[in-house]
């Protein structure tokens, strides 16, 4: 087990609710805090292990919403209390990441942070650890780091960074400057990017002298700094910070830290990128939940949940149950089947993407009771 890095916070925004593995995840049960690999235990536990050898595990702070305290709580019984940041509203990954920099960076100035998303699956710690190692090590230099996948095939569901020119950087044999960073793209585009082996998928981890992300952000969004400012000067005052949080979260930019801080950052030379050679999923939908439990092999049925009844003849594809029903399939192909009390979906692998649009039709019909 490696040491703990000198200098590092690991820091997990656990936000959103995962809205394309809507019914499985909810506004109170968000995929994070649900098991979807058969490991026994959340993806929120999963990332907190595989953080805590390398920044200790009181140096792991999480960025989550007040409703979802509690349950963060209870999954993480060793977090000090000062390293649960709570979000009075969404208010996307700038605000929440640039919430953790301000206040780190206000209690130990030369603080390395490193983010994480709490919803992702990793295997291959040691490479991993690695990785983050050597993103570090860049960051010490005064560079934005991020940690790109090397792509497993031409997917068209992840966000593409193409690296530029080598990196000197003692500790970061493998660092590159980034080039630039390209939106999900078509079928033969992605095969493009697969056959260049430059392109690595955008897996959102970011690492950097807190300082100097919270400088991006000053330059590229002066009035989402002045806010986190405000906020970090009275977030360790207990009788200050809930006034502070309530005038001031509502008016921060609602933004992603890579169009605000990444994107920008690369433009100028200022970021940096690592190969993770590492298995790497966020779990972005159905699909990639079903390619994630049948470990590949198209032609199998994954099974989720404690008590499913499933009998299958002849399917493949997943189904996922919260109910004691059974579950039966005859001569059916990449099936999705997601069973809960009080709502079902069926859809296929190849349209799990449209899941989303499931849950925004019902927000504009006031369906927000199986939200």
């Amino acid at each position: 087990m490696p040491e703990p890095i000198e200098n590092f916070y690991a820091v997990i925004p656990a936000g959103g609710i995962g809205s394309r593995l809507w019914p499985l995840s909810r506004a109170d049960a968000p995929k994070f805090l649900h098991d979807l690999t058969g490991s026994g235990q959340t993806l929120l536990r999963d990332t907190w292990d595989r953080l805590e050898p390398l920044a200790g595990a009181d140096r792991i702070a999480v960025v989550t919403g007040r409703a979802h305290r509690a349950a963060v709580e209870k999954e993480l019984p060793g977090i000090p209390d000062r390293n649960v940041f709570l979000e009075s509203e969404p208010r996307e990954s700038a605000a929440a990441i640039g919430l953790a920099a301000a206040v780190l960076s206000r209690r130990e100035p030369d603080v390395i942070i490193g983010s994480f998303a709490a919803d992702h699956v990793i295997r291959g710690l040691r490479t991993f650890e690695f990785a983050v190692q050597q993103a570090v090590a860049v960051a010490r230099e005064g560079y934005i780091c991020t940690i790109g996948i090397q792509p497993a095939e031409p997917s068209v569901g992840f966000g593409y960074i193409r690296k530029g020119g080598e990196l000197e950087a003692d500790g970061a044999p493998e660092a590159a400057f980034v080039e630039r960073f390209v939106e999900k793209p078509d079928l033969e585009t992605a095969k493009g990017y697969f056959a260049d082996r430059s392109y690595l998928w955008n897996a959102g981890m970011f690492i950097s002298r807190a300082d100097v992300l919270l400088g991006e952000i000053a330059e590229n969004d002066p009035h989402l700094y002045a806010g986190l400012i405000d906020l970090a000067e009275a977030w360790d005052d207990r009788d200050a910070r809930g006034p502070v949080v309530d005038r001031v979260w509502p008016t921060l930019t609602k933004i992603a830290i890579d169009y605000v801080v990444a994107e920008p950052a690369a433009a100028k030379g200022r970021l940096a990128v690592i190969p993770g050679h590492f298995d790497w999923d966020d779990v972005g939908d159905f699909a990639s939940l079903a390619k994630l439990n049948s470990h590949g092999r198209k032609n199998d049925l994954a099974i989720l949940g404690e008590n499913a009844r499933v009998l299958s003849d002849a399917s493949s594809g997943i189904v996922v149950s919260q109910t004691n029903r059974v579950i039966s399939l005859i001569g059916v192909q990449d099936i999705v089947v997601v069973d809960t009390p009080d709502a079902l979906l069926v859809t296929t692998s190849e349209n799990a993407q449209r899941v989303k649009g499931v849950v925004d039709a019902l927000k504009l019909n006031g369906r927000g009771d199986v939200l």
